[in-house]
């Protein structure tokens, strides 16, 4: 190629390359019609809401050409803080000379909104001008410079802030600590922890407010990292306890074997209230170097001093603190071995679940019942064949505490096992306690259906206590074989059986009970029987989420079967429930009988109030005028009377408006 050829590519090249730049410049200065339309909205004479809009909206869309519009707002009271909004995040640097400029034009809110912007911008070069009003003699302006010069974070702007804390006046402290504080938290961020541990030990030197000497504490401790377990402990031994609970707070920021070693070192030195708060933080910082002078608090001091000792050695978790923890369930002070028993069933591992074990090898009954305790609490299910052999022993406490929590540990295959523990049970509390068993094991066994086919079976074989405990059981359980069983049960000959299987329809968890308990109300043979089903009948009649016309439908049927005082009530009181005009037809004939008067006044204006709450208050209202009246009539009640009377005039409002 010819060197004329040459030079006359190599200019087309230079001559593309100098147009592509002017063209991404004018690119990037040029502006949308969106842009345009907005800066013409901030020019014109459009109301403070259009400008406010336009503002927020620059916010997100704003160039270099929407600065000037908006620095034009800044000194109006109502659009500054918009003006501010619009311009924090336009990234050119026109913005941070505006804002400089602004500086010694505005006064008052206006201007303490733009020195707080310029602390959100980080402008370095902005310095000078806001160290300057450090010392202005408005206090709003001041502290936003104090604040401000901490956000932008440079050594000057530090210096400025240090000068004016020892030079201002007493109400710009707090701030120009906050903003020192800023600083020192910048500079910590930006890997100078010299800078800023200066700072915090130059507060903390100084007469300042509690809170902000205790966080130049806290500053100066934590930046020096490991380096700051000398001034640590200096703060723990402060005969200020507002600063020793800040170490012992700030000490959670400093890990490692090095700083629990030097906790529990002071752990013998401070009062009982020290020695807690000490306690407490070895505790939550769970490291195992704290277990010996833990141990030795636990054994031997004041009793609030051990027992959080001895709850700090359950949170600490280690293994090494199980012996401590077994030797002091023996503890003569029964607060002290309680708080063991916490902590050694809060440990994890197979050396705690081996000290409890052992524990119920021996033969000390008190002994083995705690032990008990304590396998029901690990829910240490390996423990089962042991505990079943106890629930068989000679001792009746350890018997009954072995029953009663098996069941909680025991699985579907053990049922077998728990209903012949039932079946020999001979006292009363031995009896309840396999009962329980047993019932907690069919309660979170999955498959029901089998429980209930193995409690049938042993119903059929059992004597009649044992009877009555499994019908209690298949009532807990529910379901139609289970309801099966306690129908069956209810012709029992033993009277004990029958009566528990009627309490047992009675307590059903569900309506599917209920036709059977009407028609033993029909047939009962005994006034108490009847009772018992009625008393079941008619409960499930106020279950609300039986629907309102079946609840009604069975307290008419219940109606014709009602004959003293006591079954009436259980009438009235099922009616009340039930929010409907027909119910009141029922209870109606009820206010003429002395009896229960009062009874069915109360269900009366009972319904009659929350129908008149309802949406067809109006349409109800004349169906409600002559109850109320008879009601109001009737009653010797004063109160129930001005219920009446009340409501009464209520529905004649609503009736006379239909």
């Amino acid at each position: 190629m010819s060197k004329s050829k040459l030079n006359s590519l190599m200019a087309i090249a230079l001559l593309c390359l100098t147009s592509w730049r002017l063209l991404a410049a004018d690119a990037e200065t040029a502006t949308s019609p969106q842009e345009d339309k907005l800066i013409a909205v901030l020019k014109s004479e459009a109301s403070q809401k259009a400008k406010a809009d336009a503002c927020r909206e620059l916010a997100r869309i704003g160039t270099k050409e929407a600065v000037a519009p908006l620095a034009a707002l800044l000194g109006e009271e109502e659009l500054s803080h918009m003006a501010r909004y619009g311009l924090e995040t336009i990234p050119d640097g026109s913005v941070d000379k505006a804002f400089r400029e602004a500086l010694g034009k505005l006064r008052g809110r206006p201007l303490v909104g733009v020195i707080g912007s310029i602390g959100v911008r980080r402008d370095a070069a902005a310095v000078k001008p806001i160290a300057g009003l450090l010392h202005d003699s408005d206090p709003d302006v001041a502290q936003a410079a104090a604040r401000s010069l901490g956000s932008i974070a440079t050594p000057t702007a530090a210096q400025a802030l240090e000068a004016a804390l020892r030079e201002g006046p007493a109400t710009n402290q707090l701030a120009c600590c906050e903003g020192l504080f800023r600083c020192a938290e910048a500079f910590s961020a930006k890997g100078r922890p010299g800078p800023a541990t200066a700072i915090y030990d130059h507060v903390r030197s100084l007469q300042v407010p509690h809170q902000v000497r205790t966080a130049a504490w806290r500053g100066a401790i934590v930046s020096r990292r490991q380096g700051g377990l000398p001034l640590l402990l200096e703060a723990l031994r402060s005969e200020d306890f507002s600063l020793f609970a800040t170490a012992a707070r700030i000490s959670h920021e400093l890990p490692g074997p090095r700083v629990t070693l030097a906790l529990a070192a002071e752990l013998e030195k401070p009062s009982a209230d020290r020695q807690i708060l000490l306690i407490q933080t070895l505790g939550q910082r769970g490291d195992a170097q704290a277990l010996p002078a833990l141990s030795n608090t636990a054994r031997k001091n004041e009793k609030p001093v051990r027992i959080a000792a001895i709850r700090a050695l359950g949170q600490v978790g280690a293994s090494a603190a199980v012996p401590v923890l077994v030797e002091l369930l023996e503890d003569a002070d029964g607060e002290i071995a309680q708080a063991a028993q916490e902590s050694l069933a809060g440990l994890q591992g197979k050396e705690a679940d081996a000290a409890v074990m052992a524990m119920f090898a021996r033969a000390e009954p008190n002994k083995r019942i705690t032990a008990i305790e304590l396998i029901a609490r690990r829910h240490m299910s390996s423990a089962v064949p042991e505990l079943l052999k106890a629930a068989e022993g000679a001792d009746a406490g350890v018997r009954v505490a072995a029953l009663k929590r098996v069941g909680g540990l025991a699985g579907a295959g053990e049922l077998p096992a728990l209903l012949e523990l039932l079946a020999k049970a001979k006292s009363a509390e031995d009896l309840e306690a396999a009962e329980q068993a047993v019932s907690t094991l069919c309660g979170k066994t999955a498959d029901r259906a089998a429980c209930v086919e193995r409690l049938a079976a042993s119903l059929a074989q059992a004597q009649s206590a044992q009877k009555c405990a499994l019908l209690r059981v298949l009532t807990s359980l529910g379901g139609t074989p289970a309801l099966k069983c306690v129908r069956a049960a209810v012709n029992d000959s033993n009277p004990e059986v029958h009566a528990a299987a009627i309490r047992a329809l009675a307590d059903w968890n569900s309506a599917e009970g209920a036709p059977d308990l009407l028609e033993l109300a029909r047939s009962a043979g005994t006034p108490t029987d009847k009772l018992l089903c009625l008393r079941g009948y008619l409960g499930f009649a106020r279950h609300s989420d039986v629907p309102a016309p079946e609840r009604l439908a069975m307290c008419r049927q219940a109606a014709g079967l009602v004959q003293n005082d006591d079954e009436k009530k259980l009438l009235l009181a099922a009616l009340g429930s039930i929010e409907s005009a027909d119910a009141l037809a029922v209870i109606g004939p009820y206010l003429d009988d002395a009896g229960v008067r009062e009874e069915a006044g109360n269900a009366a204006v009972n319904i009659a109030d929350k129908l008149l709450q309802g949406g067809e208050a109006a349409k109800l209202a004349p169906k409600l005028v002559e109850p109320l009246e008879k009601v109001a009539r009737v009653t010797t009640n004063t109160e129930l009377a001005g219920r009446a009377k009340t409501l009464l005039d209520q529905a004649r409002a609503k009736a006379k408006a239909q």
